[in-house]
């Protein structure tokens, strides 16, 4: 069997090797995708095989990791599974989340966020052979980044260390997305489910190039995401709290369709569409001309409404008891 070091060089992928052990902290197992090998997380079901395992640090996709690594074969292809301390794979984190020009209480705000997720998302051990990991490096969990972290994000971390959000003395689920629009959603219009800590606030997040934005959606992406055929018109059906939009109608002259806002951005892609916050909606010959605010699913705390609360000189114990009521800020033991 070839070696972890012969499976990745032919990957064009470089080990180089360390002999620093990871400090004893919480340890978390990160899929690597995009940057990785694999694209998509292993099918369910999906047969799978450790090739070997490596520790030091990685360069994968021009990106370093630290830790250790775990080299894993499928049936659609090779997974990468980084295996590192707590508080340096919140660090990735925080430097794939947001700037590292932004203002401290931002960066501790988000790191608080990033911890408190991480925490709340471990799985348990899985069974002897089979591959297990916490969270994958995309938006399907957190986009997670390797490489030099700035002293900015590590300062913001490490002055954060342990520290996460409780409801009841329980971890809670901190979502958290890009640009809200004005208005953060209620968690059971987006994941089905309620709450006590993540209800609908009024926000600011100006700042963000995605505030305001429009997009031209050609009729043919649109039917394909949608399943509707023949479409010719697109028109508002109903609101969540929020305002953002929960059902569109779908016509094509011969009936209309009710369709789900979020599964058509999820079908469409987060990028084509950012946000369900559409503020209007006109046909232009081919295409669809959409306009609206926000990006992400505007769930809890709004990441440049954060920053331009820090910006304020809100701290960032006051921008996390803004966006998840109730809470309460505190170590984590199982440390």
């Amino acid at each position: 069997m070839k070696t972890v070091v012969h499976i990745l060089c032919s990957f064009l992928v470089v080990l180089l090797w360390s002999n620093a052990a990871c400090a004893a902290d919480q340890m978390v197992r990160v899929l690597l995708l995009n940057n990785g090998i694999a694209t998509k997380p292993p099918q369910k079901g999906e047969e799978l095989e450790q090739l070997g395992s490596a520790k030091g640090d990685v360069l994968l996709g021009g990106l370093r990791y630290s830790g250790a690594l775990e080299i894993w074969r499928g049936k659609n292809g090779l997974y990468v599974i980084n295996e590192l301390p707590l508080e340096e794979y919140v660090k990735g984190v925080v430097a794939g989340e947001v700037g590292k020009s932004w203002d401290a209480d931002a960066l501790k705000a988000q790191a608080v966020v990033a911890r408190t997720y991480t925490v709340a998302q471990r799985k348990p051990e899985g069974g002897t052979g089979k591959m297990r990991y916490d969270l994958t490096s995309t938006v399907l969990d957190q986009v997670y980044k390797g490489g030099d972290i700035p002293e900015s994000i590590a300062s913001a971390v490490e002055r954060t260390r342990g520290e996460i959000l409780t409801y009841d003395g329980k971890p809670i689920i901190s979502f958290y997305h890009s640009t809200s629009g004005g208005m953060t959603e209620d968690a059971a219009e987006v994941f089905g489910k309620s709450y006590p800590y993540l209800r609908p606030v009024e926000t600011n997040p100006e700042l963000s190039p995605f505030y305001i934005w429009q997009k031209q959606i050609p009729i043919r992406e649109l039917e394909k995401a949608s399943g509707v055929k023949g479409l010719n018109d697109i028109s508002v059906e109903s609101l969540t709290v929020s305002g953002r939009v929960r059902h569109l109608a779908f016509t094509n002259g011969k009936q209309s369709v009710r369709v789900v806002a979020k599964d058509l951005r999820k079908n469409l892609g987060w990028d084509r569409l950012p946000s369900t916050f559409i503020t209007g909606i006109l046909r232009d010959g081919d295409v669809f001309v959409m306009e609206g605010r926000g990006y992400g699913h505007g769930v809890g705390m709004c990441q440049y409404s954060a920053l331009q609360m820090a910006k304020e000189g809100k701290t960032y114990r006051e921008i996390l008891s803004y966006f998840y009521s109730g809470t309460t800020l505190q170590q984590y033991e199982n440390r």
